[in-house]
């Protein structure tokens, strides 16, 4: 799809399923009535739990797939599971809103490609364009990245995968804490969701690990792609006099580089953008989406689907499942830095460190855990995060 034909309201699959639907024979003899089915996937060998000879998966980015962040590290896991997993025909679109547009080109990959399996990546595709697709397309299995499945409440094929990266998070800021002389750390982000909150939130706590008086100012733009508002909140934090910047929006560059350019340290997300900031990157949370699509990949042309209950509908990992990863340390961290982020992880991985233990409030002084509790990193209340804890300057209303 290209943004001409987006701007004039029309993508190209649109266009596409406009030609095939001026001949009704046509479209009848290629693909059938109801849920179209390609020739090409070997018809619903998948569904049926038979492996298919060729399987299309179609791959939907809400922003371009080389924006250094969110959709670069799906579309980088998107490419591997293709390399990887022999069989799997790779169908792409970027830049879809998270609108009926999503629905649209669900529609058109499922009608037109022949697509048996998607993978609309952002978090407002979920409800309900999603769920609404689902339903209509009973024989394709749809995996989303964020959404919480909830059994017997959504359709049997929904899936939801998402890694622990806060724990990622958590080790960055103890890199950012022990880097940091005053202790100020900034943190741009998006929106408050509780995916949002929770990278915020063990971020600071990895800080206040290694420095108990580090503090995290927040700053929201509103919205996951706001170029002009990310500068802004990163030239705000370097004139505060904050020393280490991260984020949590879809393409972190913008605040990379303006960091970069002011001679603040940053810690990046969602992929590797070293090459930004050569100076000031100090390490960072990205996915590690290629080892988990891989392993998708490989049970689909096993013939297991979501709908006989092969493949979980809640998927998550962290650290020790490879879902997610630490970026290289950049050449400004010192020994002593890496060796606590070094510790940090392994505690993390083997389940010697607890995130969120007690005594824990938020920062309003409300109680979230008493001494003798905690959270671990699979508790499902932490995906309802709806706080910021002590040491967060910010809030989520």
């Amino acid at each position: 799809m290209s943004d001409r034909n987006r701007a004039f309201g029309f993508s190209r699959r649109q266009v596409v399923r406009g030609l095939l639907a001026s001949s009704a024979f046509g479209l009848t003899a290629k693909f059938g009535t109801g849920c179209a089915q390609s020739p090409s996937t070997g018809g619903d060998a998948a569904a049926d739990g038979a492996a298919p000879e060729e399987l299309v998966v179609g791959f939907i980015y809400v922003g371009p797939k080389d924006d250094y962040g969110y959709n670069q590290a799906h579309a980088e896991g998107a490419a591997a599971m293709v390399a990887n997993v022999p069989g799997i025909r790779l169908v792409e679109e970027a830049n879809v809103p998270e609108t009926t547009a999503v629905a649209e080109t669900m529609r058109s990959m499922i009608e037109i490609d022949g697509a048996k399996v998607l993978f609309p990546t952002s978090f407002g595709y979920f409800d309900p364009h999603i769920l609404n697709m689902a339903k209509e397309f009973p024989d394709v299995q749809f995996l989303h990245a964020g959404g919480l499945y909830q059994e017997g409440v959504h359709p049997n094929n929904v899936g939801s995968y998402f890694g622990y990266i806060d724990e990622a998070q958590y080790v960055a800021g103890v890199v950012a804490g022990r880097m940091s002389k005053s202790g100020k750390l900034g943190f741009v982000a998006a929106k408050p969701i509780p995916q949002v909150l929770r990278n915020v939130n063990s971020f600071t706590l990895g800080a206040r690990s290694v420095n108990p008086a580090a503090t995290t100012q927040v700053i929201f733009t509103g919205e996951w792609a706001e170029p002009v508002k990310e500068a802004e909140a990163t030239n705000s934090m370097a004139d505060q006099g904050i020393e280490v910047i991260t984020c949590h929006v879809d393409s972190p560059k913008v605040v990379i580089e303006t960091a970069e350019k002011r001679g603040v340290y940053t810690s990046g997300y969602h992929a590797d953008q070293s090459s930004l900031a050569p100076k000031g990157y100090l390490t960072g949370a990205e996915w590690d989406w290629s080892s988990i699509y891989t392993k998708l990949g490989q049970d689909f042309m096993a013939g297991k689907t979501l709908m006989a209950g092969d493949i979980p509908h809640i998927l998550r990992g962290g650290l020790a499942d490879n879902f997610c990863k630490l970026s290289p340390y950049g050449p400004a961290v010192t020994d002593e830095a890496k060796a606590d982020g070094d510790a940090a992880a392994a505690g993390i991985k083997s389940g010697d460190l607890v995130i969120y233990k007690g005594p824990l409030k938020t920062n309003t002084g409300d109680e979230v855990l008493p001494a003798d509790k905690e959270m671990k990193t699979n508790n499902v209340e932490l995906e309802k995060m709806d706080y910021f804890v002590e040491g967060v300057i910010g809030s989520v209303s």
